[in-house]
């Protein structure tokens, strides 16, 4: 007797950043492990997802743009791929398509997609900000995602009152990174020990690091000039450290620059206290225990749109998932070296600030918890549970 075998379920992904690209990695990992050799991946992504045997259709570095002006100078080229990529996926005919973080390309691509093929199901891998600004973007997704994977525990919540698709929290990738981000018993004594160990964090990509480091630089200089003893440790990635041993080489505290997340995460576990550039940072900071400061600076004419878009009291992570504005943070005008220096004084020394700081990030643990399953794990059965249901016909 013939044994039937099961289909070969083809699985699309696009990600088109590095955080996004590690995402779909582990993602595809976990599928592969419930479907065996019945899983075929296609689609967009970077080296990790590569290795876990995607071949993609452009090089993601060809999209690694960052603000609200930038993207317009390279419109062009984003608008033909994103027609190409929707053409592939419509042409590939995937039993379910993942969008992972990047939703100024993503989300397009995804609309096309549910215009031309309304079967194919969709799902969202990390949400847009809908809780931070346009929220009017949670209930326009219905039209185009089945359901929402979301990294922050309090975004199901939003997109039930923003009226927008299925949200299920699957857990921050942070969470399973704990043991690289906490100090073992010798790490903690230097973390505690004199001189304090102050991390500087201007940035991920070059034009954040441009638009931080004077005034951090100013800052640091204007606390030692009040006594204040620290070791400043700056940690960056091999292809930004020409930008930032430029960017400081006028500092009046020269900083130890560490290369690579190695080194990133074991100046991590001895830091007393950090200043840093709001962004996902905050939440390792966070994560690691560490009392910090935060500053955002943009263009003015991103500045302008983004003060007016902002719905939040916060823009700081830590913050929004604690629920409380427990770290302080100097935004554009306000991020000055007087404001900064002041705060970081209060962070290095045992002060109420301080106190309420390790206080809040201690909750995180239980706030962030996904029990014993791991984010990747959750997210695959998610992805399956939405192929099963069906596709979509209307």
């Amino acid at each position: 007797m013939m044994q039937v075998r099961d289909p070969i379920r083809k699985i699309f992904l696009i990600a088109t950043e590095e955080s996004g690209d590690r995402l779909g990695s582990a993602l595809m990992k976990v599928l592969r492990q419930r479907l065996g050799d019945g899983v075929q991946f296609e689609g967009v992504g970077g080296l990790t997802m590569a290795r876990e045997g995607l071949e993609t259709l452009f090089p993601i570095e060809e999209l690694s743009i960052v603000g609200l002006i930038a993207p317009l100078m390279r419109l062009p080229r984003m608008l033909r791929l994103i027609r190409e990529t929707a053409d592939a996926v419509t042409e590939a005919a995937p039993d379910a398509l993942v969008i992972i973080d990047s939703p100024d390309f993503t989300h397009r691509v995804a609309r096309r997609v549910r215009s031309r093929n309304p079967a194919i199901p969709i799902v969202d891998y990390v949400s847009p900000s809908v809780w931070a600004w346009r929220p009017g973007r949670a209930r326009a997704m219905l039209g185009y995602v089945d359901h929402v994977l979301g990294l922050l525990p309090f975004e199901p919540q939003e997109y039930r009152k923003l009226g927008g698709p299925p949200c299920s929290y699957v857990g921050h990738p942070l969470i399973e990174q704990l043991a690289s981000l906490r100090p073992n018993a010798e790490e903690q004594e230097r973390r505690e020990a004199e001189p304090p160990v102050l991390l500087v964090l201007p940035g991920s990509r070059r034009s954040e690091i441009r638009h931080h480091l004077d005034v951090f630089g100013a800052a640091l200089g204007r606390l030692q000039a009040e006594g204040r003893a620290f070791e400043l440790i700056l940690p960056t990635m091999s292809h930004l450290e020409t930008t930032v041993r430029e960017g400081v080489a006028a500092w009046p505290v020269k900083p130890q620059i560490v290369i690579g997340e190695t080194e990133r995460r074991a100046a991590f576990r001895i830091a007393h206290a950090a200043l840093a550039k709001s962004g996902t940072v905050t939440l390792e900071l966070a994560l690691s225990g560490i009392p910090m400061v935060t500053a955002y600076r943009l263009g003015a004419v991103e500045a302008f749109i983004l003060r007016r878009a902002i719905q939040v009291s916060s823009v700081i992570l830590a913050n929004l998932v604690i629920g409380k504005d427990v770290v302080p943070e100097f935004l554009q005008e306000d991020c000055t070296p007087e404001k900064l220096a002041g705060a970081l004084s209060e962070v290095l020394t045992e002060t109420p600030m301080r106190r309420q700081q390790v206080e809040a990030f201690a909750q995180l643990d239980t706030i962030m918890s996904t029990g014993n399953t791991s984010p990747s794990v959750l997210a695959a059965d998610i992805v399956l549970a939405t192929m099963r249901k069906g596709r979509r016909t209307s």
